[in-house]
């Protein structure tokens, strides 16, 4: 039998170790402090300190434990902690095994709602430069919701109310409990690998651990990084989520987001008639109008009496045409003459030679006369044709085109003011019609100024 008094301590750590397990006081204990020195090992092990104003306690919550907390926990938070103090024998330390934690004074969920939320607003997840836009007039629609329920019945009636030309495809989703983030995940992926121009991701109310599942920060990254547009529609119009923060529009509720993801056809037929209205209205407005100015040309003086404006061209054209016909006989009477003369010269002075020769040089003389009568008719026509572009430049319409007016008085076109006289009731003819005027004064012109 040994007599050594003194004990190891290994053996002593231990006898302490069996004193506190068997302390009925120092199991399920419930402990109130400030967290300290929190170290979220990459275990999922949580290591802290737990104090207060006079006490410090080590604390360890492992990661088995550790997943159920909502929100992280972090240094300068008061907590609510329920475990087992016991002996850690290697540091021959006493310290609190905790197996839950609560936050003090606010909610676990409301903790980890706003924890999430400054975390993804910092990296800007809810940028408005982030926001993707939204066809008018979308083809094909996805929605990620549960299989049943009020909600998925409510988004599929009001899409098909609204606008059915759109093709609907429901990807069934869990949208509470365990394993939701997961699957809401899945389907957002899942829809992306089609061609889908908008996608509306919801469910209907519940109580925020119902609805939890849309502030798990996968389903926000997974929002994110969809291709397609999305409407988030979850719960209520007071019910807000982190997946509302990221998605492109938020909409009240299911209903709601039903109605931002299309048009409607009432809505669109109706723009279409007062399009059609407006237009006819347009072209009845435009053909009064061409109607009004027809009817001011035709009446105008110009138009109603056009042979008072060519009169005096057409003339020139007879002289010129009359004169033309005169010297083309001229020139045949002359032509004959000479060849009479010729026929009469060789007949009684020239011998038979010479009248061969003679004949020759008439039909010569014939076809210069020939050539000579078609360059005189070419001429003439060149002449002609000179004239008529002259009187086609000439022409009161043309003139009037370009800003100028002819004056009439008693239907006699006015070319001086000695024509006229104080008081005379005038007509000037314009482009698009007639003025009725009365001469006040006459001015001449003074040739001496430069």
């Amino acid at each position: 039998m040994s007599t050594d008094p003194y004990l190891s301590v290994k053996a002593l750590t231990k006898y302490i170790k069996k004193k506190f397990d068997a302390d009925p006081h120092l199991r399920d204990v419930y402990v109130k402090g400030e967290l300290s020195n929190v170290k979220i090992h990459t275990s999922g092990h949580i290591y802290f300190t737990l104090k207060d104003n006079s006490a410090r306690l080590p604390a360890v919550m492992f990661a088995a434990n550790a997943r159920a907390v909502k929100f992280k926990p972090e240094s300068g938070m008061t907590v609510l902690i329920r475990g087992d103090v016991t002996v850690y024998e290697a540091s021959g330390q006493y310290q609190l095994y905790a197996q839950s934690m609560q936050s003090d004074g606010i909610g676990d969920y409301y903790l980890a709602f706003e924890q999430l939320k400054e975390k993804l607003g910092k990296e800007g997840l809810f940028s408005a430069a982030h926001k993707k836009s939204f066809p008018r007039f979308p083809k094909k629609i996805a929605v990620v919701t549960a299989q049943t329920g009020a909600a998925v019945r409510d988004i599929i009636i009001t899409l098909n109310r609204r606008y059915p030309l759109a093709k609907v495809v429901l990807y069934p989703t869990l949208v509470q409990g365990t394993g939701a983030a997961p699957s809401i995940v899945r389907s957002i992926q899942s829809a992306n690998q089609s061609d889908f121009d908008v996608m509306i991701v919801g469910r209907g109310g519940g109580s925020i651990e119902d609805l939890w599942a849309f502030n798990e920060e996968s389903v926000a990254r997974a929002i994110f990084g969809s291709r397609i547009p999305i409407i988030s529609a979850i719960g209520h119009e007071t019910d807000t989520t982190i997946a509302d923060f990221v998605s492109d529009l938020r909409a009240a509720t299911p209903t709601a987001a039903a109605e931002l993801a299309v048009p409607s056809k009432t809505e669109l037929l109706d723009r279409v008639l007062g399009y059609r209205s407006g237009m006819y209205r347009t072209i009845a407005n435009t053909i009064s109008k061409d109607k009004a100015a027809l009817a001011r040309l035709t009446s105008s003086l110009p138009l109603a009496y056009p042979d008072r404006l060519y009169r005096p061209f057409i003339e020139r054209v007879e002289r010129a045409t009359d004169s033309l016909q005169r010297e083309i006989l001229q020139q045949l009477n002359r032509s004959k003459e000479r060849h009479s003369n010729l026929d009469n010269q060789l007949q009684n002075r020239v011998p038979i030679k010479r009248i061969k020769q003679s004949e020759m040089d008439i039909e010569n003389l014939s076809r210069r006369l020939d050539q000579g009568m078609e360059r005189s008719l070419k001429n003439s026509a060149q002449q002609l044709a000179s004239a008529m572009r002259t009187l086609d430049a000439l022409s009161p319409l043309k003139i009037m085109d370009r800003g100028y007016s002819i004056p009439y008085k008693d239907g006699v076109v006015v070319k001086s003011i000695s024509q006229v006289e104080t008081g005379d009731r005038i007509a000037i003819s314009m482009m698009d019609g007639t003025v009725n005027a009365q001469v006040e004064s006459t001015i001449p012109t003074n040739k001496g100024d430069s």
